[in-house]
C-alpha cells in the first residue's frame, strides 16, 4: 500500500490509538480462535496502553512508537523497549541486553498490504540510527509465527505448549544489520 505516513506518535492520538489496540488485539485473540479468553484480551490491551504512556510520557526514551497513518486513521503500530519479563523468564536472561520489538500492529482491514514491513523496516532504520545492532521479538500468536519464521527463520528459543497444547511461544534473537 502507498500513500502510508509512519511517524511518531503524538499526545493527543492516545485515545484513538487505544481504540486500535483494541480492534486489533480483539481480531488477533479472534482469529486464533481464543476470542473467549476476555480478562487476557483486558491484559493484553493494558500491557499496550502502558507501554503507550511509558513512551509519550519520557518522550521516547523508555518505549518508543512508529504508528502508521492511511490520511487521519491509525492503521499500524510497532515500538521497541527492555526486553519484557516474559523473554527474560523463557530465556534465562541471555537476552536482557537487548531491545525488543513489539506490538506489531496492523488495522485488520489493511493486513496483507505491505503495512507490517513498511512499519519493521522504518524500525530497523530507527535502531541502526540509534546505535542498535541486535533485537529480540516473540510471539505466541500462530498467525504472526507463521509471519515471523518466513521473515526471520526458525526462531531462536521454542517453548512447546507454553500456553497450552499447540500453542507454543517463540523468540528470536536478529541482527539489524543482516536485514
Amino acid at each position: 500500500m502507498k500513500n502510508v505516513l509512519i511517524r511518531r506518535p503524538r499526545v493527543d492520538e492516545q485515545i484513538k490509538l487505544h481504540e486500535f489496540f483494541r480492534i486489533v488485539i480483539t481480531d488477533t485473540f479472534l482469529k486464533e480462535g481464543i476470542e473467549d479468553m476476555l480478562d487476557d484480551i483486558e491484559e493484553e490491551i493494558k500491557v499496550k496502553k502502558n507501554a503507550l504512556k511509558r513512551d509519550l510520557d519520557s518522550e521516547g526514551e523508555e518505549r518508543y512508537f512508529l504508528i502508521a497513518l492511511d490520511g487521519q486513521k491509525i492503521i499500524g503500530s510497532i515500538e521497541y523497549g527492555p526486553v519484557s519479563s516474559l523473554i527474560n523468564h523463557c530465556t534465562d536472561h541471555a537476552l536482557k541486553q537487548l531491545k525488543e520489538v513489539g506490538t506489531v500492529f496492523v488495522h485488520p482491514t489493511y493486513q496483507r498490504q505491505g503495512i507490517g514491513n513498511q512499519l519493521l523496516d522504518r524500525m530497523y532504520s530507527t535502531l541502526k540510527r540509534k546505535g542498535i545492532e541486535e533485537f529480540c521479538l516473540d510471539s505466541g500468536y500462530k498467525h504472526a509465527q507463521k509471519i515471523w519464521k518466513k521473515k526471520f527463520g526458525e526462531p531462536d528459543y521454542l517453548l512447546k505448549d507454553y500456553w497450552g497444547e499447540d500453542f507454543h511461544h517463540m523468540i528470536w534473537r536478529i541482527k539489524v544489520n543482516h536485514l
